[in-house]
């Protein structure tokens, strides 16, 4: 694959888009989203996905394409990105890869095995085994197939947990193995990185506030259309972080300050998650430390080998 990759990671709320579209504007690239959750079209405002404005900026790619009915896999995404990279380096052109999720950037740098199909009765007798056995169980039996992927998986973090057992039940190897097998999709002399890790109070500070925009320009009018359809609640799109959170206020479980408090530190949480990820999985990456724009361009800049 030809043409120049940069890659921005960094948690919510800590200026990624805005850095993606500025360096599209100064460079020509075009931009591919790293987010599980922007990928779906159902909810742009409460997964902060950019705005309609935004994306006619600079050609946008994996930005709210997939439908919230439909479960991608990183596999899926992985395939999804080197087709547009592939198309992008076609057209002579840069791009931008950015995003969120810790996990996509790790296939695309480091590769991810092709996992045979899980069986469905895999899949359900491993969700079922979560519920009956509750998180700390499931650990400690994960712990004896896989203990790599019950340290690198957040607390919390049921998806995960789940998808590391069903593959260990249903190929005999564990998940962590498959991964260390595949090879890298993009040559190491392809791409430049920089991670975002502005101060923490700052950041929080930024996810509560944002949080209150989303509210006021119609967040629950989204959850409100993804309740309506009655989809399938293990489905990833189900799990995005505020969804469950204004449903239960929509049904009248809580009032819209409880459902708002309780979304703005399940946001804080994630953020933290998504620090740990980057400190752990990506620590040779260079870091961007500004909180402001201005000083995150010219961090990236020179992380990025920029002119």
């Amino acid at each position: 694959m030809q043409g120049r990759i940069w890659l921005i990671a960094g948690p919510t709320a800590s200026g990624k888009s805005a850095l993606a579209l500025k360096l599209a504007a100064e460079t020509g690239a075009e931009i591919v989203g790293a987010d599980s959750m922007q990928l779906y079209a159902d909810l742009r405002l409460l997964t902060a996905r950019p705005s309609e404005a935004e994306e006619r900026q600079a050609p946008h790619h994996l930005f709210g394409t997939v439908d919230a009915a439909c479960g991608w896999s990183t596999g899926r995404w992985l395939r999804a990105a080197l087709e547009a990279l592939e198309a992008i380096a076609a057209r002579g052109r840069p791009a931008v890869v950015v995003g969120g999720t810790g996990l996509y950037f790790r296939a695309l740098t480091q590769g991810l095995a092709e996992i045979p199909p899980i069986p469905p009765e895999t899949r359900r007798e491993a969700e079922a085994g979560f519920e009956h056995m509750g998180e700390a169980a499931f650990r400690t039996r994960l712990a004896e197939a896989d203990p790599a992927a019950v340290a690198r998986i957040a607390p919390g973090d049921r998806q995960r947990l789940v998808r590391a057992w069903e593959v260990f039940a249903a190929t005999g190897e564990p998940l962590s193995d498959w991964q260390r097998t595949g090879e890298p999709p993009l040559p190491r002399e392809a791409w430049a990185a920089v991670a975002l890790e502005p101060p923490r109070e700052i950041l929080y500070a930024r996810c509560d506030a944002r949080l209150e925009i989303m509210v006021r320009q119609g967040a629950l009018d989204e959850v409100a259309a993804l309740m309506a359809r009655k989809l399938d609640p293990t489905l990833p799109a189900m799990k995005a972080v505020g969804v469950r959170e204004f449903a239960a206020c929509l049904r009248g479980e809580v009032s819209l300050a409880e459902a708002l408090d309780a979304a703005q530190r399940e946001t804080r949480r994630y953020a933290k998650r998504q620090l740990t990820w980057m400190r752990g999985q990506m620590a040779d990456w260079p870091r961007a430390t500004a909180a402001e724009a201005a000083g995150q361009w010219e961090e990236a800049r020179a992380a990025l080998r920029l002119p």
